[in-house]
């Protein structure tokens, strides 16, 4: 499968309309696992989270946030950072179909004064949504470093912002797990059971230092990590 995904991946990144199917597919995929997956009992009341923290900046963990974009509450304006590789760019493009708005960027590992250009851009981008009353989504932890430890980027947007960071954790009983991927990516399989857990918020201090902001990253990491094993405790009673 690798060998094949290398000799199509170049092709595929190149047409428009190749890429434009596939993200049709994804997102009525996922609209579909998200329907034959009734929500567990103890699943958190998405709808009173929303209405009690927005806007709010959401927060998942790489490779366990693709029924996320299905679970979140509508009747507002979402938009979500993605990464600006080329692989994330179908991850954005199913993310409009799924009716999001995506921002390109990394939250990076830094504090706002050393993100690179296109981070501090789209952190620009999130912190004039969030002052529109809009709701962000960002991934927590940082492509390829260390999974599941909560990066200084999402705590940086709320210190600018004022919003609360929200995590947020979903798990499916039925699911694979791509063991060799850095992050355990989780596919989210059909005809099985779910679980959506809001975690504790985090709030950052307009004038955090840097010893506070590492205390919240670390508050985050805890509070996201969680949510998570009490989202599969319900699902199975097991870890992801």
């Amino acid at each position: 499968m690798k060998s094949f995904w290398r000799k199509i991946r170049k092709p595929l990144a190149q047409s428009r309309f190749a890429k434009g199917m596939i993200a049709t597919f994804l997102a009525h995929a996922s609209r579909f696992i998200r329907l034959t997956n009734p929500l567990a009992k103890g699943s958190s009341d998405l709808k009173q989270s929303q209405a009690e923290f927005s806007p709010a900046i959401i927060a998942l963990w790489h490779g366990q946030h693709f029924l996320a974009p299905c679970l979140l509450p509508r009747g507002q304006e979402m938009l979500a950072m993605v990464s600006r590789s080329a692989d994330a760019e179908l991850n954005a493009l199913v993310l409009e179909k799924l009716g999001f708005e995506a921002v390109r960027g990394s939250g990076g590992r830094e504090d706002s004064r050393h993100l690179e250009k296109g981070g501090a851009r789209a952190l620009i981008a999130l912190k004039r949504a969030l002052d529109a009353g809009k709701n962000v989504a960002m991934i927590a932890d940082i492509p390829h470093g260390t999974p599941r430890e909560a990066g200084l980027g999402i705590i940086t947007l709320a210190r600018l912002s004022g919003r609360p960071v929200v995590p947020f954790a979903v798990a499916t009983s039925r699911r694979k797990v791509l063991e060799n991927s850095w992050d355990k990516t989780t596919i989210n399989l059909p005809f099985g059971r779910s679980a959506a857990i809001i975690g504790e918020p985090v709030l950052v201090p307009a004038d955090a230092d840097a010893a506070e902001m590492e205390r919240k990253r670390q508050e985050l990491t805890a509070s996201l990590s969680q949510a998570t094993e009490k989202a599969y405790s319900l699902v199975d009673g097991g870890r992801p």
